[in-house]
C-alpha cells in the first residue's frame, strides 16, 4: 500500500497514471498525515456511516474514510481521477464522475443519514456549503478542508459577522478544529487552510414566523433582510433598512428599537438570533 501523504510516493503515483494537478479544478493534494488524521477524527465516523466525499482526487482521504465508514460516495469531476478511483474500489466505494454542483443530491443520499467529509477546491467552498445546508435531506455533520480566511469568516462572532457567517451559523454550529499550513499540500497553495467542522445541522425556519414566498419557502424573507442589512457595512442598520425596504428612517428606527438594538447598531454586530428577531419585525413592513 502506498502512502499518498508522502510527497515522493504521491509524485510516483501521479507519474504512473499520467496525472498532474489541474489548477483550473483547484487541485491541491494533501501531503500531511497529521492533518489527514485530524480531518478523519473530526468526522466522528462509525461503521454505520455513509459519507459523501466531494473532489476525492487521488483518494488520499478516501482510503481513510473507507477504513471507518460503512460506505463512501466519492463525487469526482475529473474523468481520469474518477476512473482510477473506480479501479481501486473495495466494494464500499461508489464513484460518481460528475460536478457536484450540477448533480441531483437525491440520487446520492436517497433520504438516508449521511456525513460530508472533503478537501474541496477553495473557489467552490461557499457553494458546496450552501448546497448541503439547504438540501432537503441535510447531512448530520460536515467536515471540510477550506481556506483559513474563509473558515475564520464562517466562525466569526458578533462584531465581525458577515452574510457568509450568518448564512452558515443559521443552519449549524461551525468551528475550526485545526490549521493546515500551505506546505501541507502539493502543489502548495498561496494561503493556509483550516479544518472546518459544522454540526448541530437543522432546518432553521421551523421556528420563524415569516411569510412564505410563492415557493413555500421561508428563507427568501430572512435572507432578504440579511442582505439589505449588510448592503453597506459602514452605514447603520437604520439607514440600510430604510433604503432597502423603501421605508422612512423613523419607521426603520422604530423597528430597530422594538427588536432591542441601539440606533447606531450595524449589521456585523448582530448574531443569528438577532437576525431572526429583526427579520420577523421587518417582515410586516411592505415596500
Amino acid at each position: 500500500m502506498i502512502d499518498l501523504t508522502e510527497k515522493s510516493q504521491l509524485l510516483d503515483h501521479l507519474k504512473k497514471h499520467g496525472l498532474w494537478a489541474k489548477k483550473g479544478l483547484g487541485q491541491n493534494f494533501l501531503v500531511d498525515r497529521n492533518a489527514l488524521d485530524k480531518i478523519v477524527e473530526a468526522a466522528e465516523l462509525t461503521q454505520d456511516d455513509t459519507v459523501i466525499e466531494v473532489g476525492p482526487g487521488v483518494g488520499t482521504l478516501t482510503s481513510e474514510l473507507l477504513k471507518r465508514a460503512k460506505e463512501v460516495v466519492a463525487v469526482e469531476m475529473d474523468d481520469k481521477l474518477a476512473e482510477i478511483l473506480r479501479s481501486a474500489n473495495n466494494g464500499k466505494l461508489k464513484v460518481i464522475n460528475a460536478d457536484i454542483l450540477k448533480f441531483n443530491l437525491n440520487e446520492i443520499i436517497e433520504n438516508k443519514p449521511y456525513k460530508v467529509v472533503a478537501n474541496i477546491p477553495y473557489y467552490i467552498t461557499s457553494k458546496i456549503i450552501e448546497l448541503f445546508l439547504t438540501a432537503e435531506n441535510k447531512p448530520e455533520l460536515i467536515v471540510l478542508l477550506v481556506q483559513k480566511e474563509v473558515a475564520e469568516r464562517i466562525c466569526a462572532k458578533p462584531g465581525e459577522m458577515s452574510v457568509l457567517s450568518v448564512s452558515v451559523q443559521l443552519y449549524g454550529k461551525p468551528e475550526i478544529v485545526g490549521i493546515v499550513p500551505k506546505e501541507s499540500f502539493f502543489p502548495s497553495p498561496k494561503v493556509d487552510s483550516a479544518i472546518l467542522k459544522i454540526d448541530n445541522i437543522q432546518d432553521p425556519f421551523d421556528s420563524l414566523s415569516l411569510a412564505q414566498d410563492d415557493t413555500g419557502s421561508l428563507s427568501k424573507s430572512f435572507f432578504r433582510c440579511v442582505h439589505i442589512g449588510f448592503s453597506s457595512r459602514r452605514k447603520t442598520l437604520i439607514n440600510n433598512l430604510s433604503a432597502g425596504y423603501h421605508i422612512a428612517k423613523e419607521t426603520a428606527s422604530d423597528i430597530i428599537r422594538q427588536t432591542g438594538f441601539g440606533e447606531n447598531v450595524r449589521a456585523q454586530e448582530l448574531s443569528v438570533e438577532d437576525w431572526k428577531r429583526l427579520s420577523e419585525q421587518v417582515e410586516s413592513v411592505g415596500e
